[in-house]
């Protein structure tokens, strides 16, 4: 591709034609070889369990893309153990090693783009350029915490020396890793939400663990042999797939596990940082925990930019996003106006295979969210006004698959439950405000603090940034009004019930969450 071009969430609207031609050659390719069996990785070995399941793809569901193993608290404390063993190895590798070999696992990840890709998109249901973009971000993420690594220089420290008279005393401080790290990740961005904590976590000395969610198995597995294809010793990470409640708790149940980062919904969070919390002592915990982000849009905003990037960043992956932008509050004198044209740029999206380069949205991930999306919708019908959407869509390709259209719902009371609860689907809120400052009142009444937008002028857009309660912040940006942070350009986590460190993936102080400090004093 030209060499002018960089894929990013931002740029992903205008690629060469090139992209699309590579990524067609890939998918043709991987789907003359769906349906094989893939093992765990345990120890640097396949393993294989005695209960199987078939993922399926969401587009239709007649497809098996893979056999996967329905691992059981056997294989979690297998995995467990095989990074147990393998960390006195790793730990005391030269960090500028444990670089080398991770950029050999960004470099596959690179090569491997368009095969990746097309995978993603069969798998979790989003459009190929979302597809491709959580791929070439997870590169991203590995390289950046490679780049911390080397800019801190380990994170070897000399303080000061104590003004000992007849001594030289030395001070050190030296991060070091915790241990054997269990990495939950989400189905929404298997990839990304994988290998950068992985990178992370792997970069800095600890062994791993890494649980996918169920619903997207397979493209994890593919993560996994880039890292094993790198070179990354046997036992230093371990892939293991299964359920939640008996392989994801047995790992929970932490005697083994010295950290843990879980990507998902806040309940699930929540529990996970109970349950960790009886291990004798505290034990750190990365928790990215969902959002219910907002978009405020003033009297003086740009109404196409921000119908544009509100649209994006509502309908993109169906809504399945925890930075999605699910509630949008308008200044009444633009009000009428934003609506209109936001049903309008809605209305024109194309939903079908998101392998399809003319189509924007795909389906939503299962069963249980297209029952959701349902029961939200009628409840929405009832509560206010649906001006577009809120129905499943039938008929041929639809049958088969979970489809759902974009739905834009208006006149909701403002104390009505939805305009708080995380719905991860292709539905958003509108309303319309007297002012700003109500807007922001709105904007912050919710437990979460994940990411926001703002449209309106550029005094107004300092005041929103002083003003509102999120991590990843937005001002004017068509490209993706709550939605689309880069390794490097936007590091990405939360407030409140939305985060647990207060420090953002690929950013300057995410590493030193997988470290611990240790002072070393030396009387010469």
């Amino acid at each position: 591709m030209s060499n002018e071009f960089k894929l990013t969430y931002a740029t992903m609207f205008n690629p060469p034609e090139e992209l699309h031609t590579r990524f067609d050659q890939a998918l043709a390719k991987v789907k003359a070889n769906l349906g094989k069996e893939y093992g765990l990785i345990i120890d640097g070995k396949d393993v294989f369990a005695a209960e199987k399941f078939e993922d399926r793809t969401p587009v239709n569901t007649d497809v098996v893309l893979a056999v996967m193993q329905k691992g059981s608290e056997t294989e979690g404390l297998a995995a467990l153990a095989a990074a147990r063993k393998a960390f006195p190895m790793w730990s005391h590798t030269p960090w500028q090693e444990r670089v080398a070999l991770l950029r050999k696992a960004a470099e596959l990840i690179d090569q491997r783009l368009f095969e990746l890709g097309a995978a993603m998109a069969l798998e979790v249901g989003k459009n190929r350029m979302e597809s491709l973009g959580d791929v070439a971000e997870t590169a991203d993420l590995i390289r950046y915490a490679c780049y911390q690594m080397e800019k801190n220089d380990g994170f070897i420290v000399e303080m000061g020396r104590d003004p000992l008279v007849g001594y030289k005393a030395t001070n050190m401080s030296v991060l070091r890793p915790y241990g054997v790290w269990l990495i939950i990740s989400p189905f929404n961005f298997p990839f990304a939400l994988t290998g950068g904590p992985a990178g992370a976590a792997l970069v800095t000395g600890n062994t791993i663990v890494i649980k996918p969610a169920s619903d997207t198995p397979w493209i994890v597995r593919l993560f996994s042999d880039c890292l094993r294809d790198a070179g990354i010793p046997d036992g230093v990470f371990n892939f293991v797939t299964g359920p939640g409640r008996t392989l994801g708790q047995a790992l929970i149940d932490c005697r083994q596990a010295d950290g843990v980062t879980f990507t998902g919904s806040f309940d699930v969070g929540m529990k996970i940082y109970h349950d960790f919390s009886t291990c004798g002592w505290v034990r750190p915990l990365v928790l990215e925990l969902g959002g219910k982000n907002p978009v405020i849009v003033s009297r003086h905003a740009d109404l196409e930019r921000a119908a544009i990037g509100i649209v994006r960043s509502a309908f993109g992956l169906q809504g399945q996003k925890c930075s999605a932008a699910s509630r949008v509050f308008i200044e009444e004198p633009v009000y009428e106006a934003l609506a209109a044209r936001l049903v309008e740029l809605t209305n024109k999206l194309t939903i079908g295979d998101p392998t399809d380069r003319a189509v924007y949205l795909g389906p939503v991930v299962n069963q249980s969210s297209y029952q959701d999306y349902k029961n939200f919708s009628e409840e929405l019908s009832q509560a206010g006004e649906i001006l577009t959407g809120g129905k499943t869509l039938s008929g041929g390709l639809y049958d088969k698959g979970y489809f759902c259209a974009p739905t834009l719902a208006a006149d909701v009371p403002l104390d009505h439950r939805l305009w708080q609860y995380e719905m991860f689907l292709p539905i958003t809120t509108i309303a319309r405000v007297p002012n700003l400052d109500t807007a922001m009142q709105h904007a912050n009444n919710v437990q979460y603090g994940l990411t926001a937008g703002f449209y309106g002028a550029e005094d107004e857009a300092k005041w929103f940034f002083d003003h509102i309660e999120a991590g990843v912040t937005y001002a004017n940006r068509p490209q993706g009004a709550t939605t689309g942070a880069w390794p490097g350009y936007q590091p990405f986590g939360g407030w409140k019930g939305s985060g647990s460190s207060g420090k953002n993936a690929g950013g300057h102080y995410y590493l030193p969450l997988y470290l611990h400090e240790q002072i070393q004093t030396m009387i010469h």
